[in-house]
């Protein structure tokens, strides 16, 4: 192809990485060329896209040498490491990693929400965690109709959160389960099939976790809201894809959930799914595969008459990841 942009993706071979590939090519997004990076032990290996191999090659500055736009899909640590080295070779950066979330001079976009924040980047742009973004999309339409005054959001998230590891943490446990076999978790720290576990990275000293706080200081971010009281729980769920949150929201003013409806289904991104009497509310498993989230279960909560509780369920791995990524290439080249 003549047209189009150099386009390096780091982390190709993980969960995110395959999932940004895949992305790319359903919104035929314009690649001229692409080069994917991963670690050590990949380097060599091969990817596909558009039905080609891609040979995975060794990160190294040379390498990134007429790259216009790279996705970096890997850890925060190789992010620091490796973002700042992309942008000096020429290139300007969309990072999936928590590495510059909350660096004042990094925008920290989703483009249904925020995408003016994204002219002020110097080289380099981030995705939000992957449940922050899940969250945050019904909690804009309702802060610009009405003005959040405080956020709790419980999260229960699928396993493939934590990358390829977790994934198979799950499936090898239920096989086991399913053969009568020992349970062993590898990657977990407790076994995830048939189970909850109610703590998502480590502890903070305010007993709060990572994610939980991620959870927290991006949405105030990503909003404008730096001083938005939110209450977090993250839980690990024995599901494979899609993030679901439990949200109560309240607002200076009393939306009624007619008007939440409403706001809800207008909004970009977004799918309204509430219709409670014939079950019909999200569902990991309906929303899998979906870019849009989908959100329902929407009524008055009945302890305070300026607040909802509603049900918004994303698949992690694309919106709140690689779509998301991509929509801020777009947005970029737009």
């Amino acid at each position: 192809m003549s047209t189009g942009y150099s386009v390096a993706v780091v982390g190709a071979t993980g969960a995110a990485g395959q999932t940004t590939l895949r992305i790319l090519e359903e919104r035929k997004f314009p690649v001229r060329e692409l080069r994917c990076f991963a670690s050590e032990r990949s380097v060599g290996k091969t990817v596909t896209f558009g039905g080609e191999p891609v040979t995975i090659r060794r990160i190294d500055p040379a390498e990134f040498k007429g790259v216009e736009l790279a996705f970096c899909a890997a850890g925060s640590a190789q992010s620091k490491e490796v973002a700042p080295m992309i942008v000096r070779a020429g290139a300007v950066v969309i990072d999936k990693s928590s590495a510059f979330r909350m660096d004042p001079t990094v925008p920290l976009v989703v483009p249904e929400i925020n995408p003016h924040a994204a002219r002020a980047h110097q080289g380099i742009l981030a995705c939000p965690n992957c449940t922050t973004i899940v969250t945050v999309m019904p909690l804009k339409p309702l802060h610009d109709a009405a003005r959040l005054r405080r956020v709790i959001a419980t999260s229960y998230q699928a396993v493939s959160g934590a990358g390829v590891n977790g994934i198979e943490d799950l499936r090898q446990q239920t096989l086991a389960w399913a053969r009568g076999d020992a349970i062993v978790a590898r990657h977990f720290p407790h076994q995830i099939a048939f189970n909850l576990i109610p703590a998502i990275d480590r502890f903070g000293d305010n007993r709060y976790t990572g994610e939980e706080m991620k959870l927290v200081n991006e949405t105030r971010k990503i909003l404008e809201a730096p001083d938005l009281p939110i209450s977090p729980t993250t839980v690990r769920v024995p599901v494979f894809t899609s993030h679901s949150i439990a949200v109560n929201a309240e607002t200076e003013r009393t939306v009624t959930v007619e008007e939440a409806r409403e706001l809800f289904a207008r909004f970009p991104g977004l799918r309204l799914w509430d219709e409670p009497a014939e079950n019909r509310y999200p569902m990991p498993i309906l929303v899998e595969g979906q870019d849009d989230c989908f959100v329902g279960r929407v009524r008055a909560d009945l302890s305070h008459p300026s607040a909802l509780n509603f049900w918004v369920v994303g698949d992690q791995l694309r919106k709140g990841a690689a779509t998301n990524a991509v929509q801020i290439a777009e947005l970029l080249i737009r």
